[in-house]
């Protein structure tokens, strides 16, 4: 299956009241995502980008399931994600760089143990996922420190880590380098990368780091106003852009 995931015509509408006098609301539509077409081939590793309230976030909760579009038709691995989240799960992995899916007075570890038993991993192969990426994230003398004493870099690693135990086939990473030294966003675009060309992992990224679509994204889609901007590589971006770096 060329195209992995699938958008046509994707709309978000979201109902909100605003106060308009003393005790007085009036419901207002807010359009998150507006009439969003793209694809996205297995093995591919796009980066999507845009402005504070774009559309990104809300993307990528409709593609796992999270929220339900409005109109227009959406599919991942040829699966609806509204209409079996469950059946989805198993082949998806997700990284909320501002939230964290660990168990937060528990142990590390214990984490990994409640993604195995709730995924249904044989233990064969969870074992060789943990060391695996145990190893590769540099996570092995924090199996036992709980959660809420790790640094906030630590924690991400451990994030990607638990995304990726059931190996999922595409990894949805919403700012997964937000607020980290240069040090640990080095070693989580080195993992991403090699995960990228040793499995095969579909990609989606977005990030108000520019660096890391470099480092990571032969390919760029920009949103504003929940309308694609802009979807082709990172140089033509910048000459779109005329931008400058100082």
């Amino acid at each position: 299956m060329d195209d992995f995931i699938v958008l046509e015509e994707v709309e978000k509408i979201f109902s909100v009241r605003r106060k308009t006098g003393f005790l007085k609301r009036e419901r207002h539509e807010v359009r998150a995502v507006d009439s969003l077409s793209f694809t996205v081939a297995r093995g591919e590793m796009v980066g999507y980008i845009g402005p504070n309230g774009a559309g990104k976030s809300t993307t990528i909760k409709m593609l796992t399931g999270i929220l339900t579009p409005s109109g227009g038709r959406l599919r991942v691995a040829g699966i609806d994600p509204s209409r079996e989240r469950a059946r989805l799960a198993h082949r998806i992995g997700v990284v909320f760089g501002q939230r964290t899916t660990l168990w937060w007075d528990l142990p590390l570890l214990d984490s990994y143990r409640l993604a195995h038993r709730m995924y249904r991993i044989p233990d064969a192969r969870y074992r060789e996922n943990l060391d695996r990426l145990v190893e590769l994230l540099e996570l092995r003398t924090l199996l036992d420190t709980p959660v809420r004493q790790l640094s906030l870099g630590q924690r991400m690693r451990g994030d990607i880590a638990a995304a990726l135990l059931h190996d999922p086939e595409v990894l949805y990473l919403d700012e997964p380098t937000i607020g980290l030294d240069v040090v640990s966003k080095a070693k989580v675009r080195g993992f991403l990368r090699e995960l990228n060309a040793a499995s095969g992992t579909t990609v989606l990224l977005t990030t108000h780091d520019l660096q890391d679509i470099e480092q990571l994204c032969s390919r760029v889609m920009v949103i504003d106003h929940g309308r694609l901007m802009y979807d082709g590589p990172l140089t033509g971006l910048h000459e779109a852009g005329e931008s400058e770096r100082t």
